[in-house]
């Protein structure tokens, strides 16, 4: 079973939010939609649920188009960013509530609410009233819910959002993983390349209404599409560079990248592609500095090479300061390969 959109466009009067796309999902895969606010990944996720409607084009569900089924016939769940919960009925309500629209009995439908909480951590809630939970625990009380009925495609729109920093990287750990216990098709939204290299088997990133790259979060990672790519996910130090053997020579030195190919190419650095080391080939001055949970961010201007500031990293406990001049290292984890100009 598999989704497929082909030609997608979405247009809002004379503006055109979603533009053309060319979209699969294969049985059990989950695809992280990834874009900045406002590239229309949302718009697209809506019509693909039949809750906008498409100018051009057609949503399939195994070569069966599905422009004239509705959307409650269409066996897809939704998660939104709010979680949109009932909060006149407790937890088993609503983790119940799909269940009780396709009239399955009480007995089946009180084993499979508790089978659902348990597989969100959230075991022995079912009494609980969904106005007392935190924020995290509606998240997973909306993707029980969502998951109930045993959708043939799951559609969460900026589920975590909402939450903050440390209980997004905590709940998009769990949502993997309930995801890969469940074998649930998904197609996640999100402006976060953390929750989308987390989540996702494959990676699709939209700009400005269309789908510009599509491929495995390892992939999508080394070799952006483009600049304007490379500098959503944090790589915006473009140089040029050489690569032989495995090995990259580039203005702020030579770095390992057995996967980059052979010849001229471009190179993208992240902040994190220079790292404090003793033992660097690049003298840099620090300009600024930024601390940060587990490393402290530099502003350095390097002396080898003329362009400008740049990023770097040290470890917290040993952190240059502002003024200082420090030894710096490519580190290869940081850096990414442009295609050819």
């Amino acid at each position: 079973m598999s989704l497929r959109a082909k030609g997608m466009t979405v247009a809002f009067g004379k503006l055109t939010a979603v533009s053309t796309v060319d979209l699969e999902i294969a049985d059990g895969e989950v695809v992280a939609l990834l874009g900045p606010s406002g590239c229309g990944k949302s718009t697209l996720l809506r019509a693909l649920a039949g809750l906008e409607p498409t100018a051009v084009g057609t949503v399939e569900w195994d070569e069966q188009d599905l422009a004239g089924v509705p959307v409650h016939r269409r066996g897809f769940g939704l998660v939104f960013q709010d979680g949109q919960l009932f909060p006149h009925r407790d937890v088993a309500g609503n983790v119940a509530f799909g269940l009780r629209m396709l009239r399955v009995p009480d007995g089946e439908r009180q084993a499979r609410v508790a089978e659902l909480l348990s597989l969100v951590g959230l075991d022995g809630y079912q009494r609980r009233r969904v106005t007392e939970l935190s924020g995290g625990e509606q998240q997973r009380v909306a993707l029980a819910r969502a998951l109930a009925p045993r959708p043939r495609l799951l559609l969460l729109d900026e589920p975590l959002s909402a939450l903050d920093r440390a209980l997004r990287e905590q709940l998009a750990l769990d949502l993997a993983r309930v995801l890969a216990e469940a074998g649930t098709t998904a197609l996640v939204v999100t402006h976060d390349h953390d929750e989308a290299f987390t989540l996702a088997d494959r990676v699709a990133v939209m700009r400005a209404g269309s789908i510009v790259q599509t491929g495995r979060p390892e992939q999508v990672w080394r070799c952006p599409a483009d600049e304007q790519t490379a500098a959503f996910l944090g790589a915006r130090t473009v140089l040029d560079a050489t690569v032989a053997d495995g090995r990259a020579a580039t203005p702020l030195g030579v770095v390992g990248l057995p996967w980059a190919p052979a010849g001229r190419v471009r190179i993208a650095l992240r902040p994190n592609a220079l790292r404090a080391d003793p033992d660097g080939s690049v003298d840099a001055e620090v300009l600024g500095r930024v601390h940060r949970r587990d490393h402290v961010r530099l502003v350095v201007r390097p002396s080898t090479v003329d362009i400008g500031e740049v990023d770097a990293v040290a470890p917290v406990g040993a952190a240059p300061q502002v003024g200082e001049r420090v030894r710096l290292a490519l580190d290869p984890d940081g850096v990414a390969v442009l295609p050819s100009a």
